[in-house]
């Protein structure tokens, strides 16, 4: 049969030996399909095959050993199946062979060093697997990796090796990736120092060694006005030392959280003046949050999470952060009151945010066109009044002020945060009552006002007559309402001089009383 390209779609069963018999085909493409069961051995039989992609289907069983007949293979795409057991040593036999994609499959095993001996090989992408590497092996530096998009940039060459159970240290060569433009290692057991000579990769855009091993207190010197690195990412590791700052000058994300980084805040982070993620979260930080932070035009998100920063908020660091899109000050120490000048962050917003589960450990996420944001300043000492100001901030969609000696009234502003879906005022000294505009929140799912000093009837309508959860408000004794079912004073019927009252006539008036509380408080229309 004379057929030379196949390209099947919206395809469901298995893939069947009869296969083989098409001993002309050049291309079979059966990408995103809902095909499943084994990769026959009978695949080995299409020795003109130039171009076989399975990406993004339901197969699994092992990789055929008959996958090395097919020595014209140029392309060969098996990702984001469950394709198990080992990579076969066969495979080293495809010397045409110029793409291999393999990731988020369930291999395991040991990279085949002959893997590496392809001298065609462009294009590697291993990741999401459980395979094991013999340090021994050097890699063929001049590799080149597939393209793929990071924040709307396109990078044209990527090793990728993560989510592996790769261990020891990294090799001291890995500078001779010339033309590595993305690095990424992350989620394995490597150890050891990061080799300096990584800093030698002329044209790396993106370095991700993160949720490793990775220890020592010495780091790659790049030249900040001669590199092309913009994504840092080297969070949980058990790096140490002073925060390190030589990189590009260029690095717009730079993520060092859940090390073991001491000293105090770099009073200036060398020429990164392009910084818009910055995150240092879970480290030994000491010192003061210093004011060159608003030195930062473009940081878009700031996070100093559970370290030793101590001291008041400086005014400064939010007169012209108006970038700033994530913030999270959970420090502890911090002291003094909430300034007026938050007002000023987030004014600017034209993207929308929205916020984690604030009750477990945050992560921060951030791509373009997608933000899981929030303002963190629980768990510190901060005192005094809420500032008014921050109703300004329409863009909010979560505030989380827990666990401060904040006293006061909650400002009736907040009732103009109209984006507002997670709002955590617990745990204060907070007094008076729970403003009436709250019924004007349409997006709040989640209010905590517990253990503070609250009372009077919580408020009803819209979205407040949603929260049921009495945790929310418990203790605070002087509250009342429905959502606690405590009834309030005025909601006691009067005497009735020992007359029933008509059913009827009972419930025309608590209709007309509805109605008219409607017509002054706009409660939700289901009344």
């Amino acid at each position: 049969m004379s057929l030379y390209f196949l390209d099947l779609q919206n395809f469901v069963g298995g893939l069947s030996s009869e296969v083989g018999k098409l001993g002309n085909l050049k291309t079979l493409k059966l990408e995103e399909n809902r095909l499943d069961g084994y990769v026959p051995e009978q695949i080995g039989n299409l020795t003109k095959l130039q171009h076989f992609s399975i990406n993004y289907n339901k197969f699994s069983g092992r990789i055929p050993d008959s996958i090395g007949y097919l020595k014209g293979l140029e392309i060969l795409y098996m990702s984001e199946n469950s394709i198990s057991g080992f990579i076969p040593p066969s495979i080293s036999n495809l010397i045409r062979l110029e793409t291999l994609l393999l990731e988020n499959n369930r291999l395991s095993g040991e990279i085949p060093s002959s893997l590496f001996n392809i001298e065609s090989l462009k294009i590697l992408n291993l990741g999401g697997n459980t395979l094991t590497w013999n340090n021994n092996v050097k890699i063929k530096w001049k590799l080149k990796v597939y393209f793929c998009r990071v924040t709307s940039l396109l990078v044209q060459y990527h090793l990728a090796f993560f989510n592996n159970n790769f261990s020891g240290e990294l090799p001291e060569n890995i500078g001779d990736a010339n033309n590595i433009k993305v690095l990424m290692l992350s989620a394995n057991s490597f150890s050891g120092a990061i080799p300096r000579s990584i800093a030698d990769i002329p044209q790396l855009m993106l370095l991700d060694l993160s949720r490793n091993k990775l220890s020592g207190n010495t780091f790659p010197v790049f030249d900040p006005a001669d590199c092309s690195l913009f994504y840092v990412d080297l969070s949980s590791n058990e790096l140490s030392g002073d925060i390190p700052v030589s990189f590009c000058g260029g690095t717009s994300i730079l993520a060092l959280g859940g090390n073991k980084f001491s000293g105090m805040l770099p009073r200036n982070p060398t020429n990164m003046i392009m910084l818009e993620y910055l995150d240092l979260h879970d480290n030994n930080i000491t010192g003061n949050l210093p004011e060159f932070l608003s030195q930062l035009s473009y940081l878009q998100v700031l996070s100093v999470r559970n370290n030793y920063l101590h001291g008041s908020l400086p005014t400064k660091l939010f007169s012209n952060q108006s970038s700033l899109k994530i913030l999270d000050l959970s420090i502890k120490n911090l002291v003094g009151n909430v300034p007026s000048e938050l007002e000023n962050l987030f004014g600017g917003w034209a993207l929308y945010v929205s916020g984690p589960d604030i009750d477990n450990e945050m992560e921060l996420s951030w791509t373009e066109g997608t933000i899981k944001s929030y303002r963190d300043l629980s768990k510190n000492m901060l005192s005094g009044n809420i500032p008014s100001s921050l109703g300004k901030l329409k863009y909010l969609k979560l505030l989380n002020i827990a666990n401060n000696r904040l006293s006061g009234c909650i400002p009736q502003s907040f009732g103009d945060l109209e984006s507002i879906e997670t709002l955590d005022l617990s745990n204060n000294n907070i007094s008076g009552t729970i403003p009436q505009s709250f019924m004007k929140l349409d997006e709040l799912s989640v209010s905590d006002v517990s253990n503070n000093k609250l009372s009077g009837e919580i408020p009803r309508g819209g979205q407040m007559d949603t929260m049921n959860d009495p945790s929310y408000f418990a203790n605070n004794s002087g509250l009342c309402g429905m959502q606690i079912r405590v009834k309030c004073s005025k909601d006691e019927p009067p005497p009735n001089d020992g007359q029933e009252e008509d059913e009827d006539d009972l419930d025309i008036k608590i209709f007309l009383k509805k109605i008219k509380t409607r017509n002054i408080i706009l409660v939700s229309s289901h009344l």
